[in-house]
């Protein structure tokens, strides 16, 4: 069952977050942008972020193998060089660790993505590590319907 809605709770730190994200929209690919939003809610367990980026990603076109693919994405063959960076740089930041991102992640995402692209790309990771963040302490379900 869920906690608390927490845009009931906290409108205003609500439309933070969701000044970031609509930010992240507008400025990174969406296909990369789904992937990340897939991968990082994958890592960390939210079943309403997984739902939600599953069917938003199928919705825009992306196909089901890819989609499930991003779960051993190191293996799968249908992602190319900026996608797999996106994907290294998204594991690095949502599994940040005492060293924080290695440098040869850094390095693979700052060979393929320009300067801003690069900074846009951490901010999506950071607000949907944020998201998971929220929906995870709080409970949040996806809809059992469709």
């Amino acid at each position: 069952m869920q906690r608390m809605n927490v845009a009931e709770v906290a409108p205003e730190a609500y439309q933070s977050v969701l000044g970031l994200e609509k930010y992240v929209r507008a400025n990174v690919d969406h296909t990369v942008l789904e992937l990340v939003k897939l991968r990082a809610s994958m890592l960390n367990g939210c079943a309403y972020c997984v739902d939600m980026h599953s069917r938003e990603a199928a919705a825009a076109g992306e196909s089901n193998r890819r989609l499930f693919a991003v779960a051993a994405w190191r293996e799968a063959p249908f992602f190319d060089e900026r996608e797999r960076a996106a994907l290294a740089l998204t594991d690095a930041v949502t599994r940040l660790g005492e060293h924080g991102v290695p440098d040869d992640v850094w390095a693979s995402a700052a060979a393929v993505w320009p300067e801003k692209a690069l900074a846009d790309l951490v901010l999506a990771i950071a607000t949907i590590n944020v998201w998971n963040r929220i929906a995870v302490t709080f409970r949040s379900q996806p809809p059992t319907d469709g």
